[in-house]
């Protein structure tokens, strides 16, 4: 069972501080990559932007093959001896990348950034060990801050640290990930006893096996699969949002910089504040059709405005979009015992690293077409319409297993309640059938 109390909390303050200082590592180091890979090439924007989709790429791929391999050895070794590592690992690679003489040693880097950022799944386990399942749709919501924080606060930090020298964020980015090897050495407590742990095996670990446990279970394949939509759709703003809104409202960086803060202001507020509450007000499965919709509705609306003023209040339509993703995580960490829980989220990560490997191009290509060939259709918002779709179909998905789930639920609850009744009623005829055996004894008759 998972720890209760005190010491849970305590365990789940240490894993967000863990998370937090990984993506404000990567954060730190998004303004500068792409510039770094341009100046590589000579200052060639176009070839540079075309190596830097390359290496966008490669690490999706990373996270799609590693993501389960880790996840497995966290439910064979433990969570803490694999995120430490994973930590580790992720300071040395951005020394590397921070000295990298050439482009061919910036892609190893990357390729060693996508292995060990990986770990990530871990953390969603390390939560799912030490909270209760009621409790869980809130400490996920709270760990999302983590990633919010990671991406509003790392960005202009490394554009600042940037403006001194490109390889500055990586030498900032390589002292956070080393301070939380250090933090975790000596504070992060293990959340997965010996006697829960079960044994690594690499057709469980790749990440075609890692799938396996989906298909095992009809509903978390449906509940993956929901995901999955769900997550592609979430990349088609920060991959076309630039695009679309220099292309269609002539934004300045200062405002690009400000509507996304505003976004993942947003995303902090409702996965920080407000999941918990929610999700205990509607239960995961109504918050989980709200995050969708609301997510849906959002980008319904990026797609159509046709001012800027009109895409901001898109924003506050896509807020309870927050919703979404902890829910789901909840309602997928209630299906698998506590011995596969690595393997769950390694699962999730390999079926992220494939929307995070697609969506790149799929959605720019939509863009592209949506702008070029079909020109005359006046739909420049493709991509957000699509993503639109996307979380419909996701939200189809989701209802129809969590409602077989639920009603089989009821099913066995009605059965189970009738024959509680049954029971009481022999029991009170036996219990009648004695009473009048003593009186006939007393009587003697």
């Amino acid at each position: 069972m998972p720890a209760a109390g005190a010491p849970s909390r305590a365990a789940f303050v240490f894993i967000f501080i863990t998370v937090l200082l990984d993506m404000l590592a990567l954060g730190v180091i998004v303004p500068v990559l792409p510039a770094l890979v341009v100046a590589f090439r000579g200052g060639d924007t176009a070839m540079g932007a075309s190596i830097y989709g390359l290496f966008a790429t490669v690490w999706a791929v990373m996270q799609f093959i590693c993501s389960p391999i880790l996840g497995s050895l966290s439910d064979r070794f433990g969570r803490r001896k694999v995120i430490l590592l994973s930590n580790l690992g992720l300071g040395l690679d951005y020394l590397l990348m921070a000295v990298a003489p050439s482009l061919g040693w910036l892609f190893v880097g990357r390729v060693i950034s996508g292995i060990t950022s990986s770990s990530f799944g871990t953390a969603s386990a390390y939560v799912a060990d030490v909270t209760p399942p009621d409790d869980r749709a809130k400490r996920f919501g709270i760990l999302g801050v983590a990633f919010g924080v990671g991406f509003i606060v790392g960005p202009p930090v490394g554009a600042l640290l940037g403006a001194i020298d490109l390889r500055a964020p990586f030498w900032g980015a390589a002292a956070l990930s080393l301070a939380n090897a250090v933090y975790g050495f000596f504070i992060l407590p293990e959340s997965l006893p010996p006697d829960r742990r079960t044994a690594f095996r690499w057709r469980r670990a790749n990440p075609i096996g890692s799938l396996r446990l989906l298909r095992s279970r009809p509903q978390l394949l449906a509940l993956g699969s929901g995901g999955f939509l769900s997550m592609l759709a979430h990349d088609s703003l920060p991959i076309t949002f630039v695009l679309y809104t220099t292309y269609l409202y002539s934004w300045d960086q200062r405002t690009i910089g400000l509507v996304l803060a505003a976004v993942g202001a947003m995303s902090i507020v409702v996965q920080g504040g407000l999941v918990g509450r929610l999700v205990a007000a509607l239960g995961e499965r109504r918050a989980l059709a709200v995050g969708f919709a609301s997510g849906a509705l959002g980008m319904i609306v990026y797609g159509l405005a046709p001012t800027g003023r009109i895409f901001v209040a898109g924003v506050a339509m896509t807020a309870l979009y927050g919703l979404a993703s902890p829910s789901l995580q909840s309602l997928m960490t209630r299906r698998v015992g506590p011995t596969e829980q690595g393997q769950l989220q390694g699962a999730v990560g390999s079926l992220n690293g494939i929307a995070n490997m697609i969506a790149p191009v799929l959605f720019t290509q939509v863009f592209a077409l949506a702008i070029g060939r079909f020109q005359d259709r006046h739909v420049p918002g493709a991509p957000f319409l699509l993503a639109a779709l996307l979380l419909l179909s996701a939200l189809s998905v989701a209802m129809r297993a969590t409602h077989a789930k639920e009603t089989k639920t009821a099913e066995a609850h009605a059965k189970a309640a009738k024959t509680a009744r049954t029971a009481k009623t022999a029991e009170a005829a036996v219990q009648t059938l004695l009473c009048v055996l003593c009186v006939r004894s007393v009587l003697g008759v």
